[in-house]
């Protein structure tokens, strides 16, 4: 774990158990899962703009952006997402789950899981579901216990564990 990482420097590292519980959870999740680190950082850019994250808004995980993730296509992961010509149907479907997770999980119909299963398998919707949880529950302790200030956009290395 480098000293330098914004996550090991947050107010985390006041529990450094509890850091490392949630940096091999982290890591795993977006290094080692079926589901593309471009989709999982709409549903995550899509918490940040809900929760007012600032540090969450103002992050790009490098391996989003290998994977294709643009600024013009960030840009339009705004309340007007649907319309956008820019995001991808499975982008869209996956914004949609992420504010009802965020808002109302239990407003989800079957019909919504059978759009979502258009779209992900099993596997992929756990992993997108079990993301949504991480990215709102840690935004919101940031933005609680100190949030940094506005930042500019900045790439960072995607988590992984073990950390190289």
């Amino acid at each position: 774990m480098a000293d330098d990482d914004a996550i090991s420097g947050s107010v985390l590292a006041e529990q450094p158990e509890a850091l490392m519980g949630f940096l091999r959870l982290y890591g795993t999740l977006w290094s080692h899962g079926r589901l593309p680190q471009s989709i999982k950082e709409v549903a995550r850019l899509r918490n940040a703009r809900v929760t007012d994250c600032a540090y969450c808004r103002s992050v790009r995980f490098e391996g989003a952006v290998e994977d294709g993730l643009t600024e013009d296509r960030v840009a339009r992961i705004n309340d007007d997402y649907a319309s956008a010509d820019k995001l991808t149907e499975r982008e869209k479907v996956a914004i949609r789950f992420t504010d009802r997770f965020l808002r109302d999980p239990g407003a989800l119909t079957e019909e919504d899981r059978a759009e979502l299963l258009e779209h992900f398998d099993a596997g992929e919707l756990v992993e997108l579901a079990a993301g949504v949880a991480l990215f709102m529950g840690f935004s919101k302790i940031a933005v609680a216990l100190g949030p940094p200030p506005e930042m500019p956009t900045t790439v960072v290395p995607t988590p992984d564990w073990p950390p190289a």
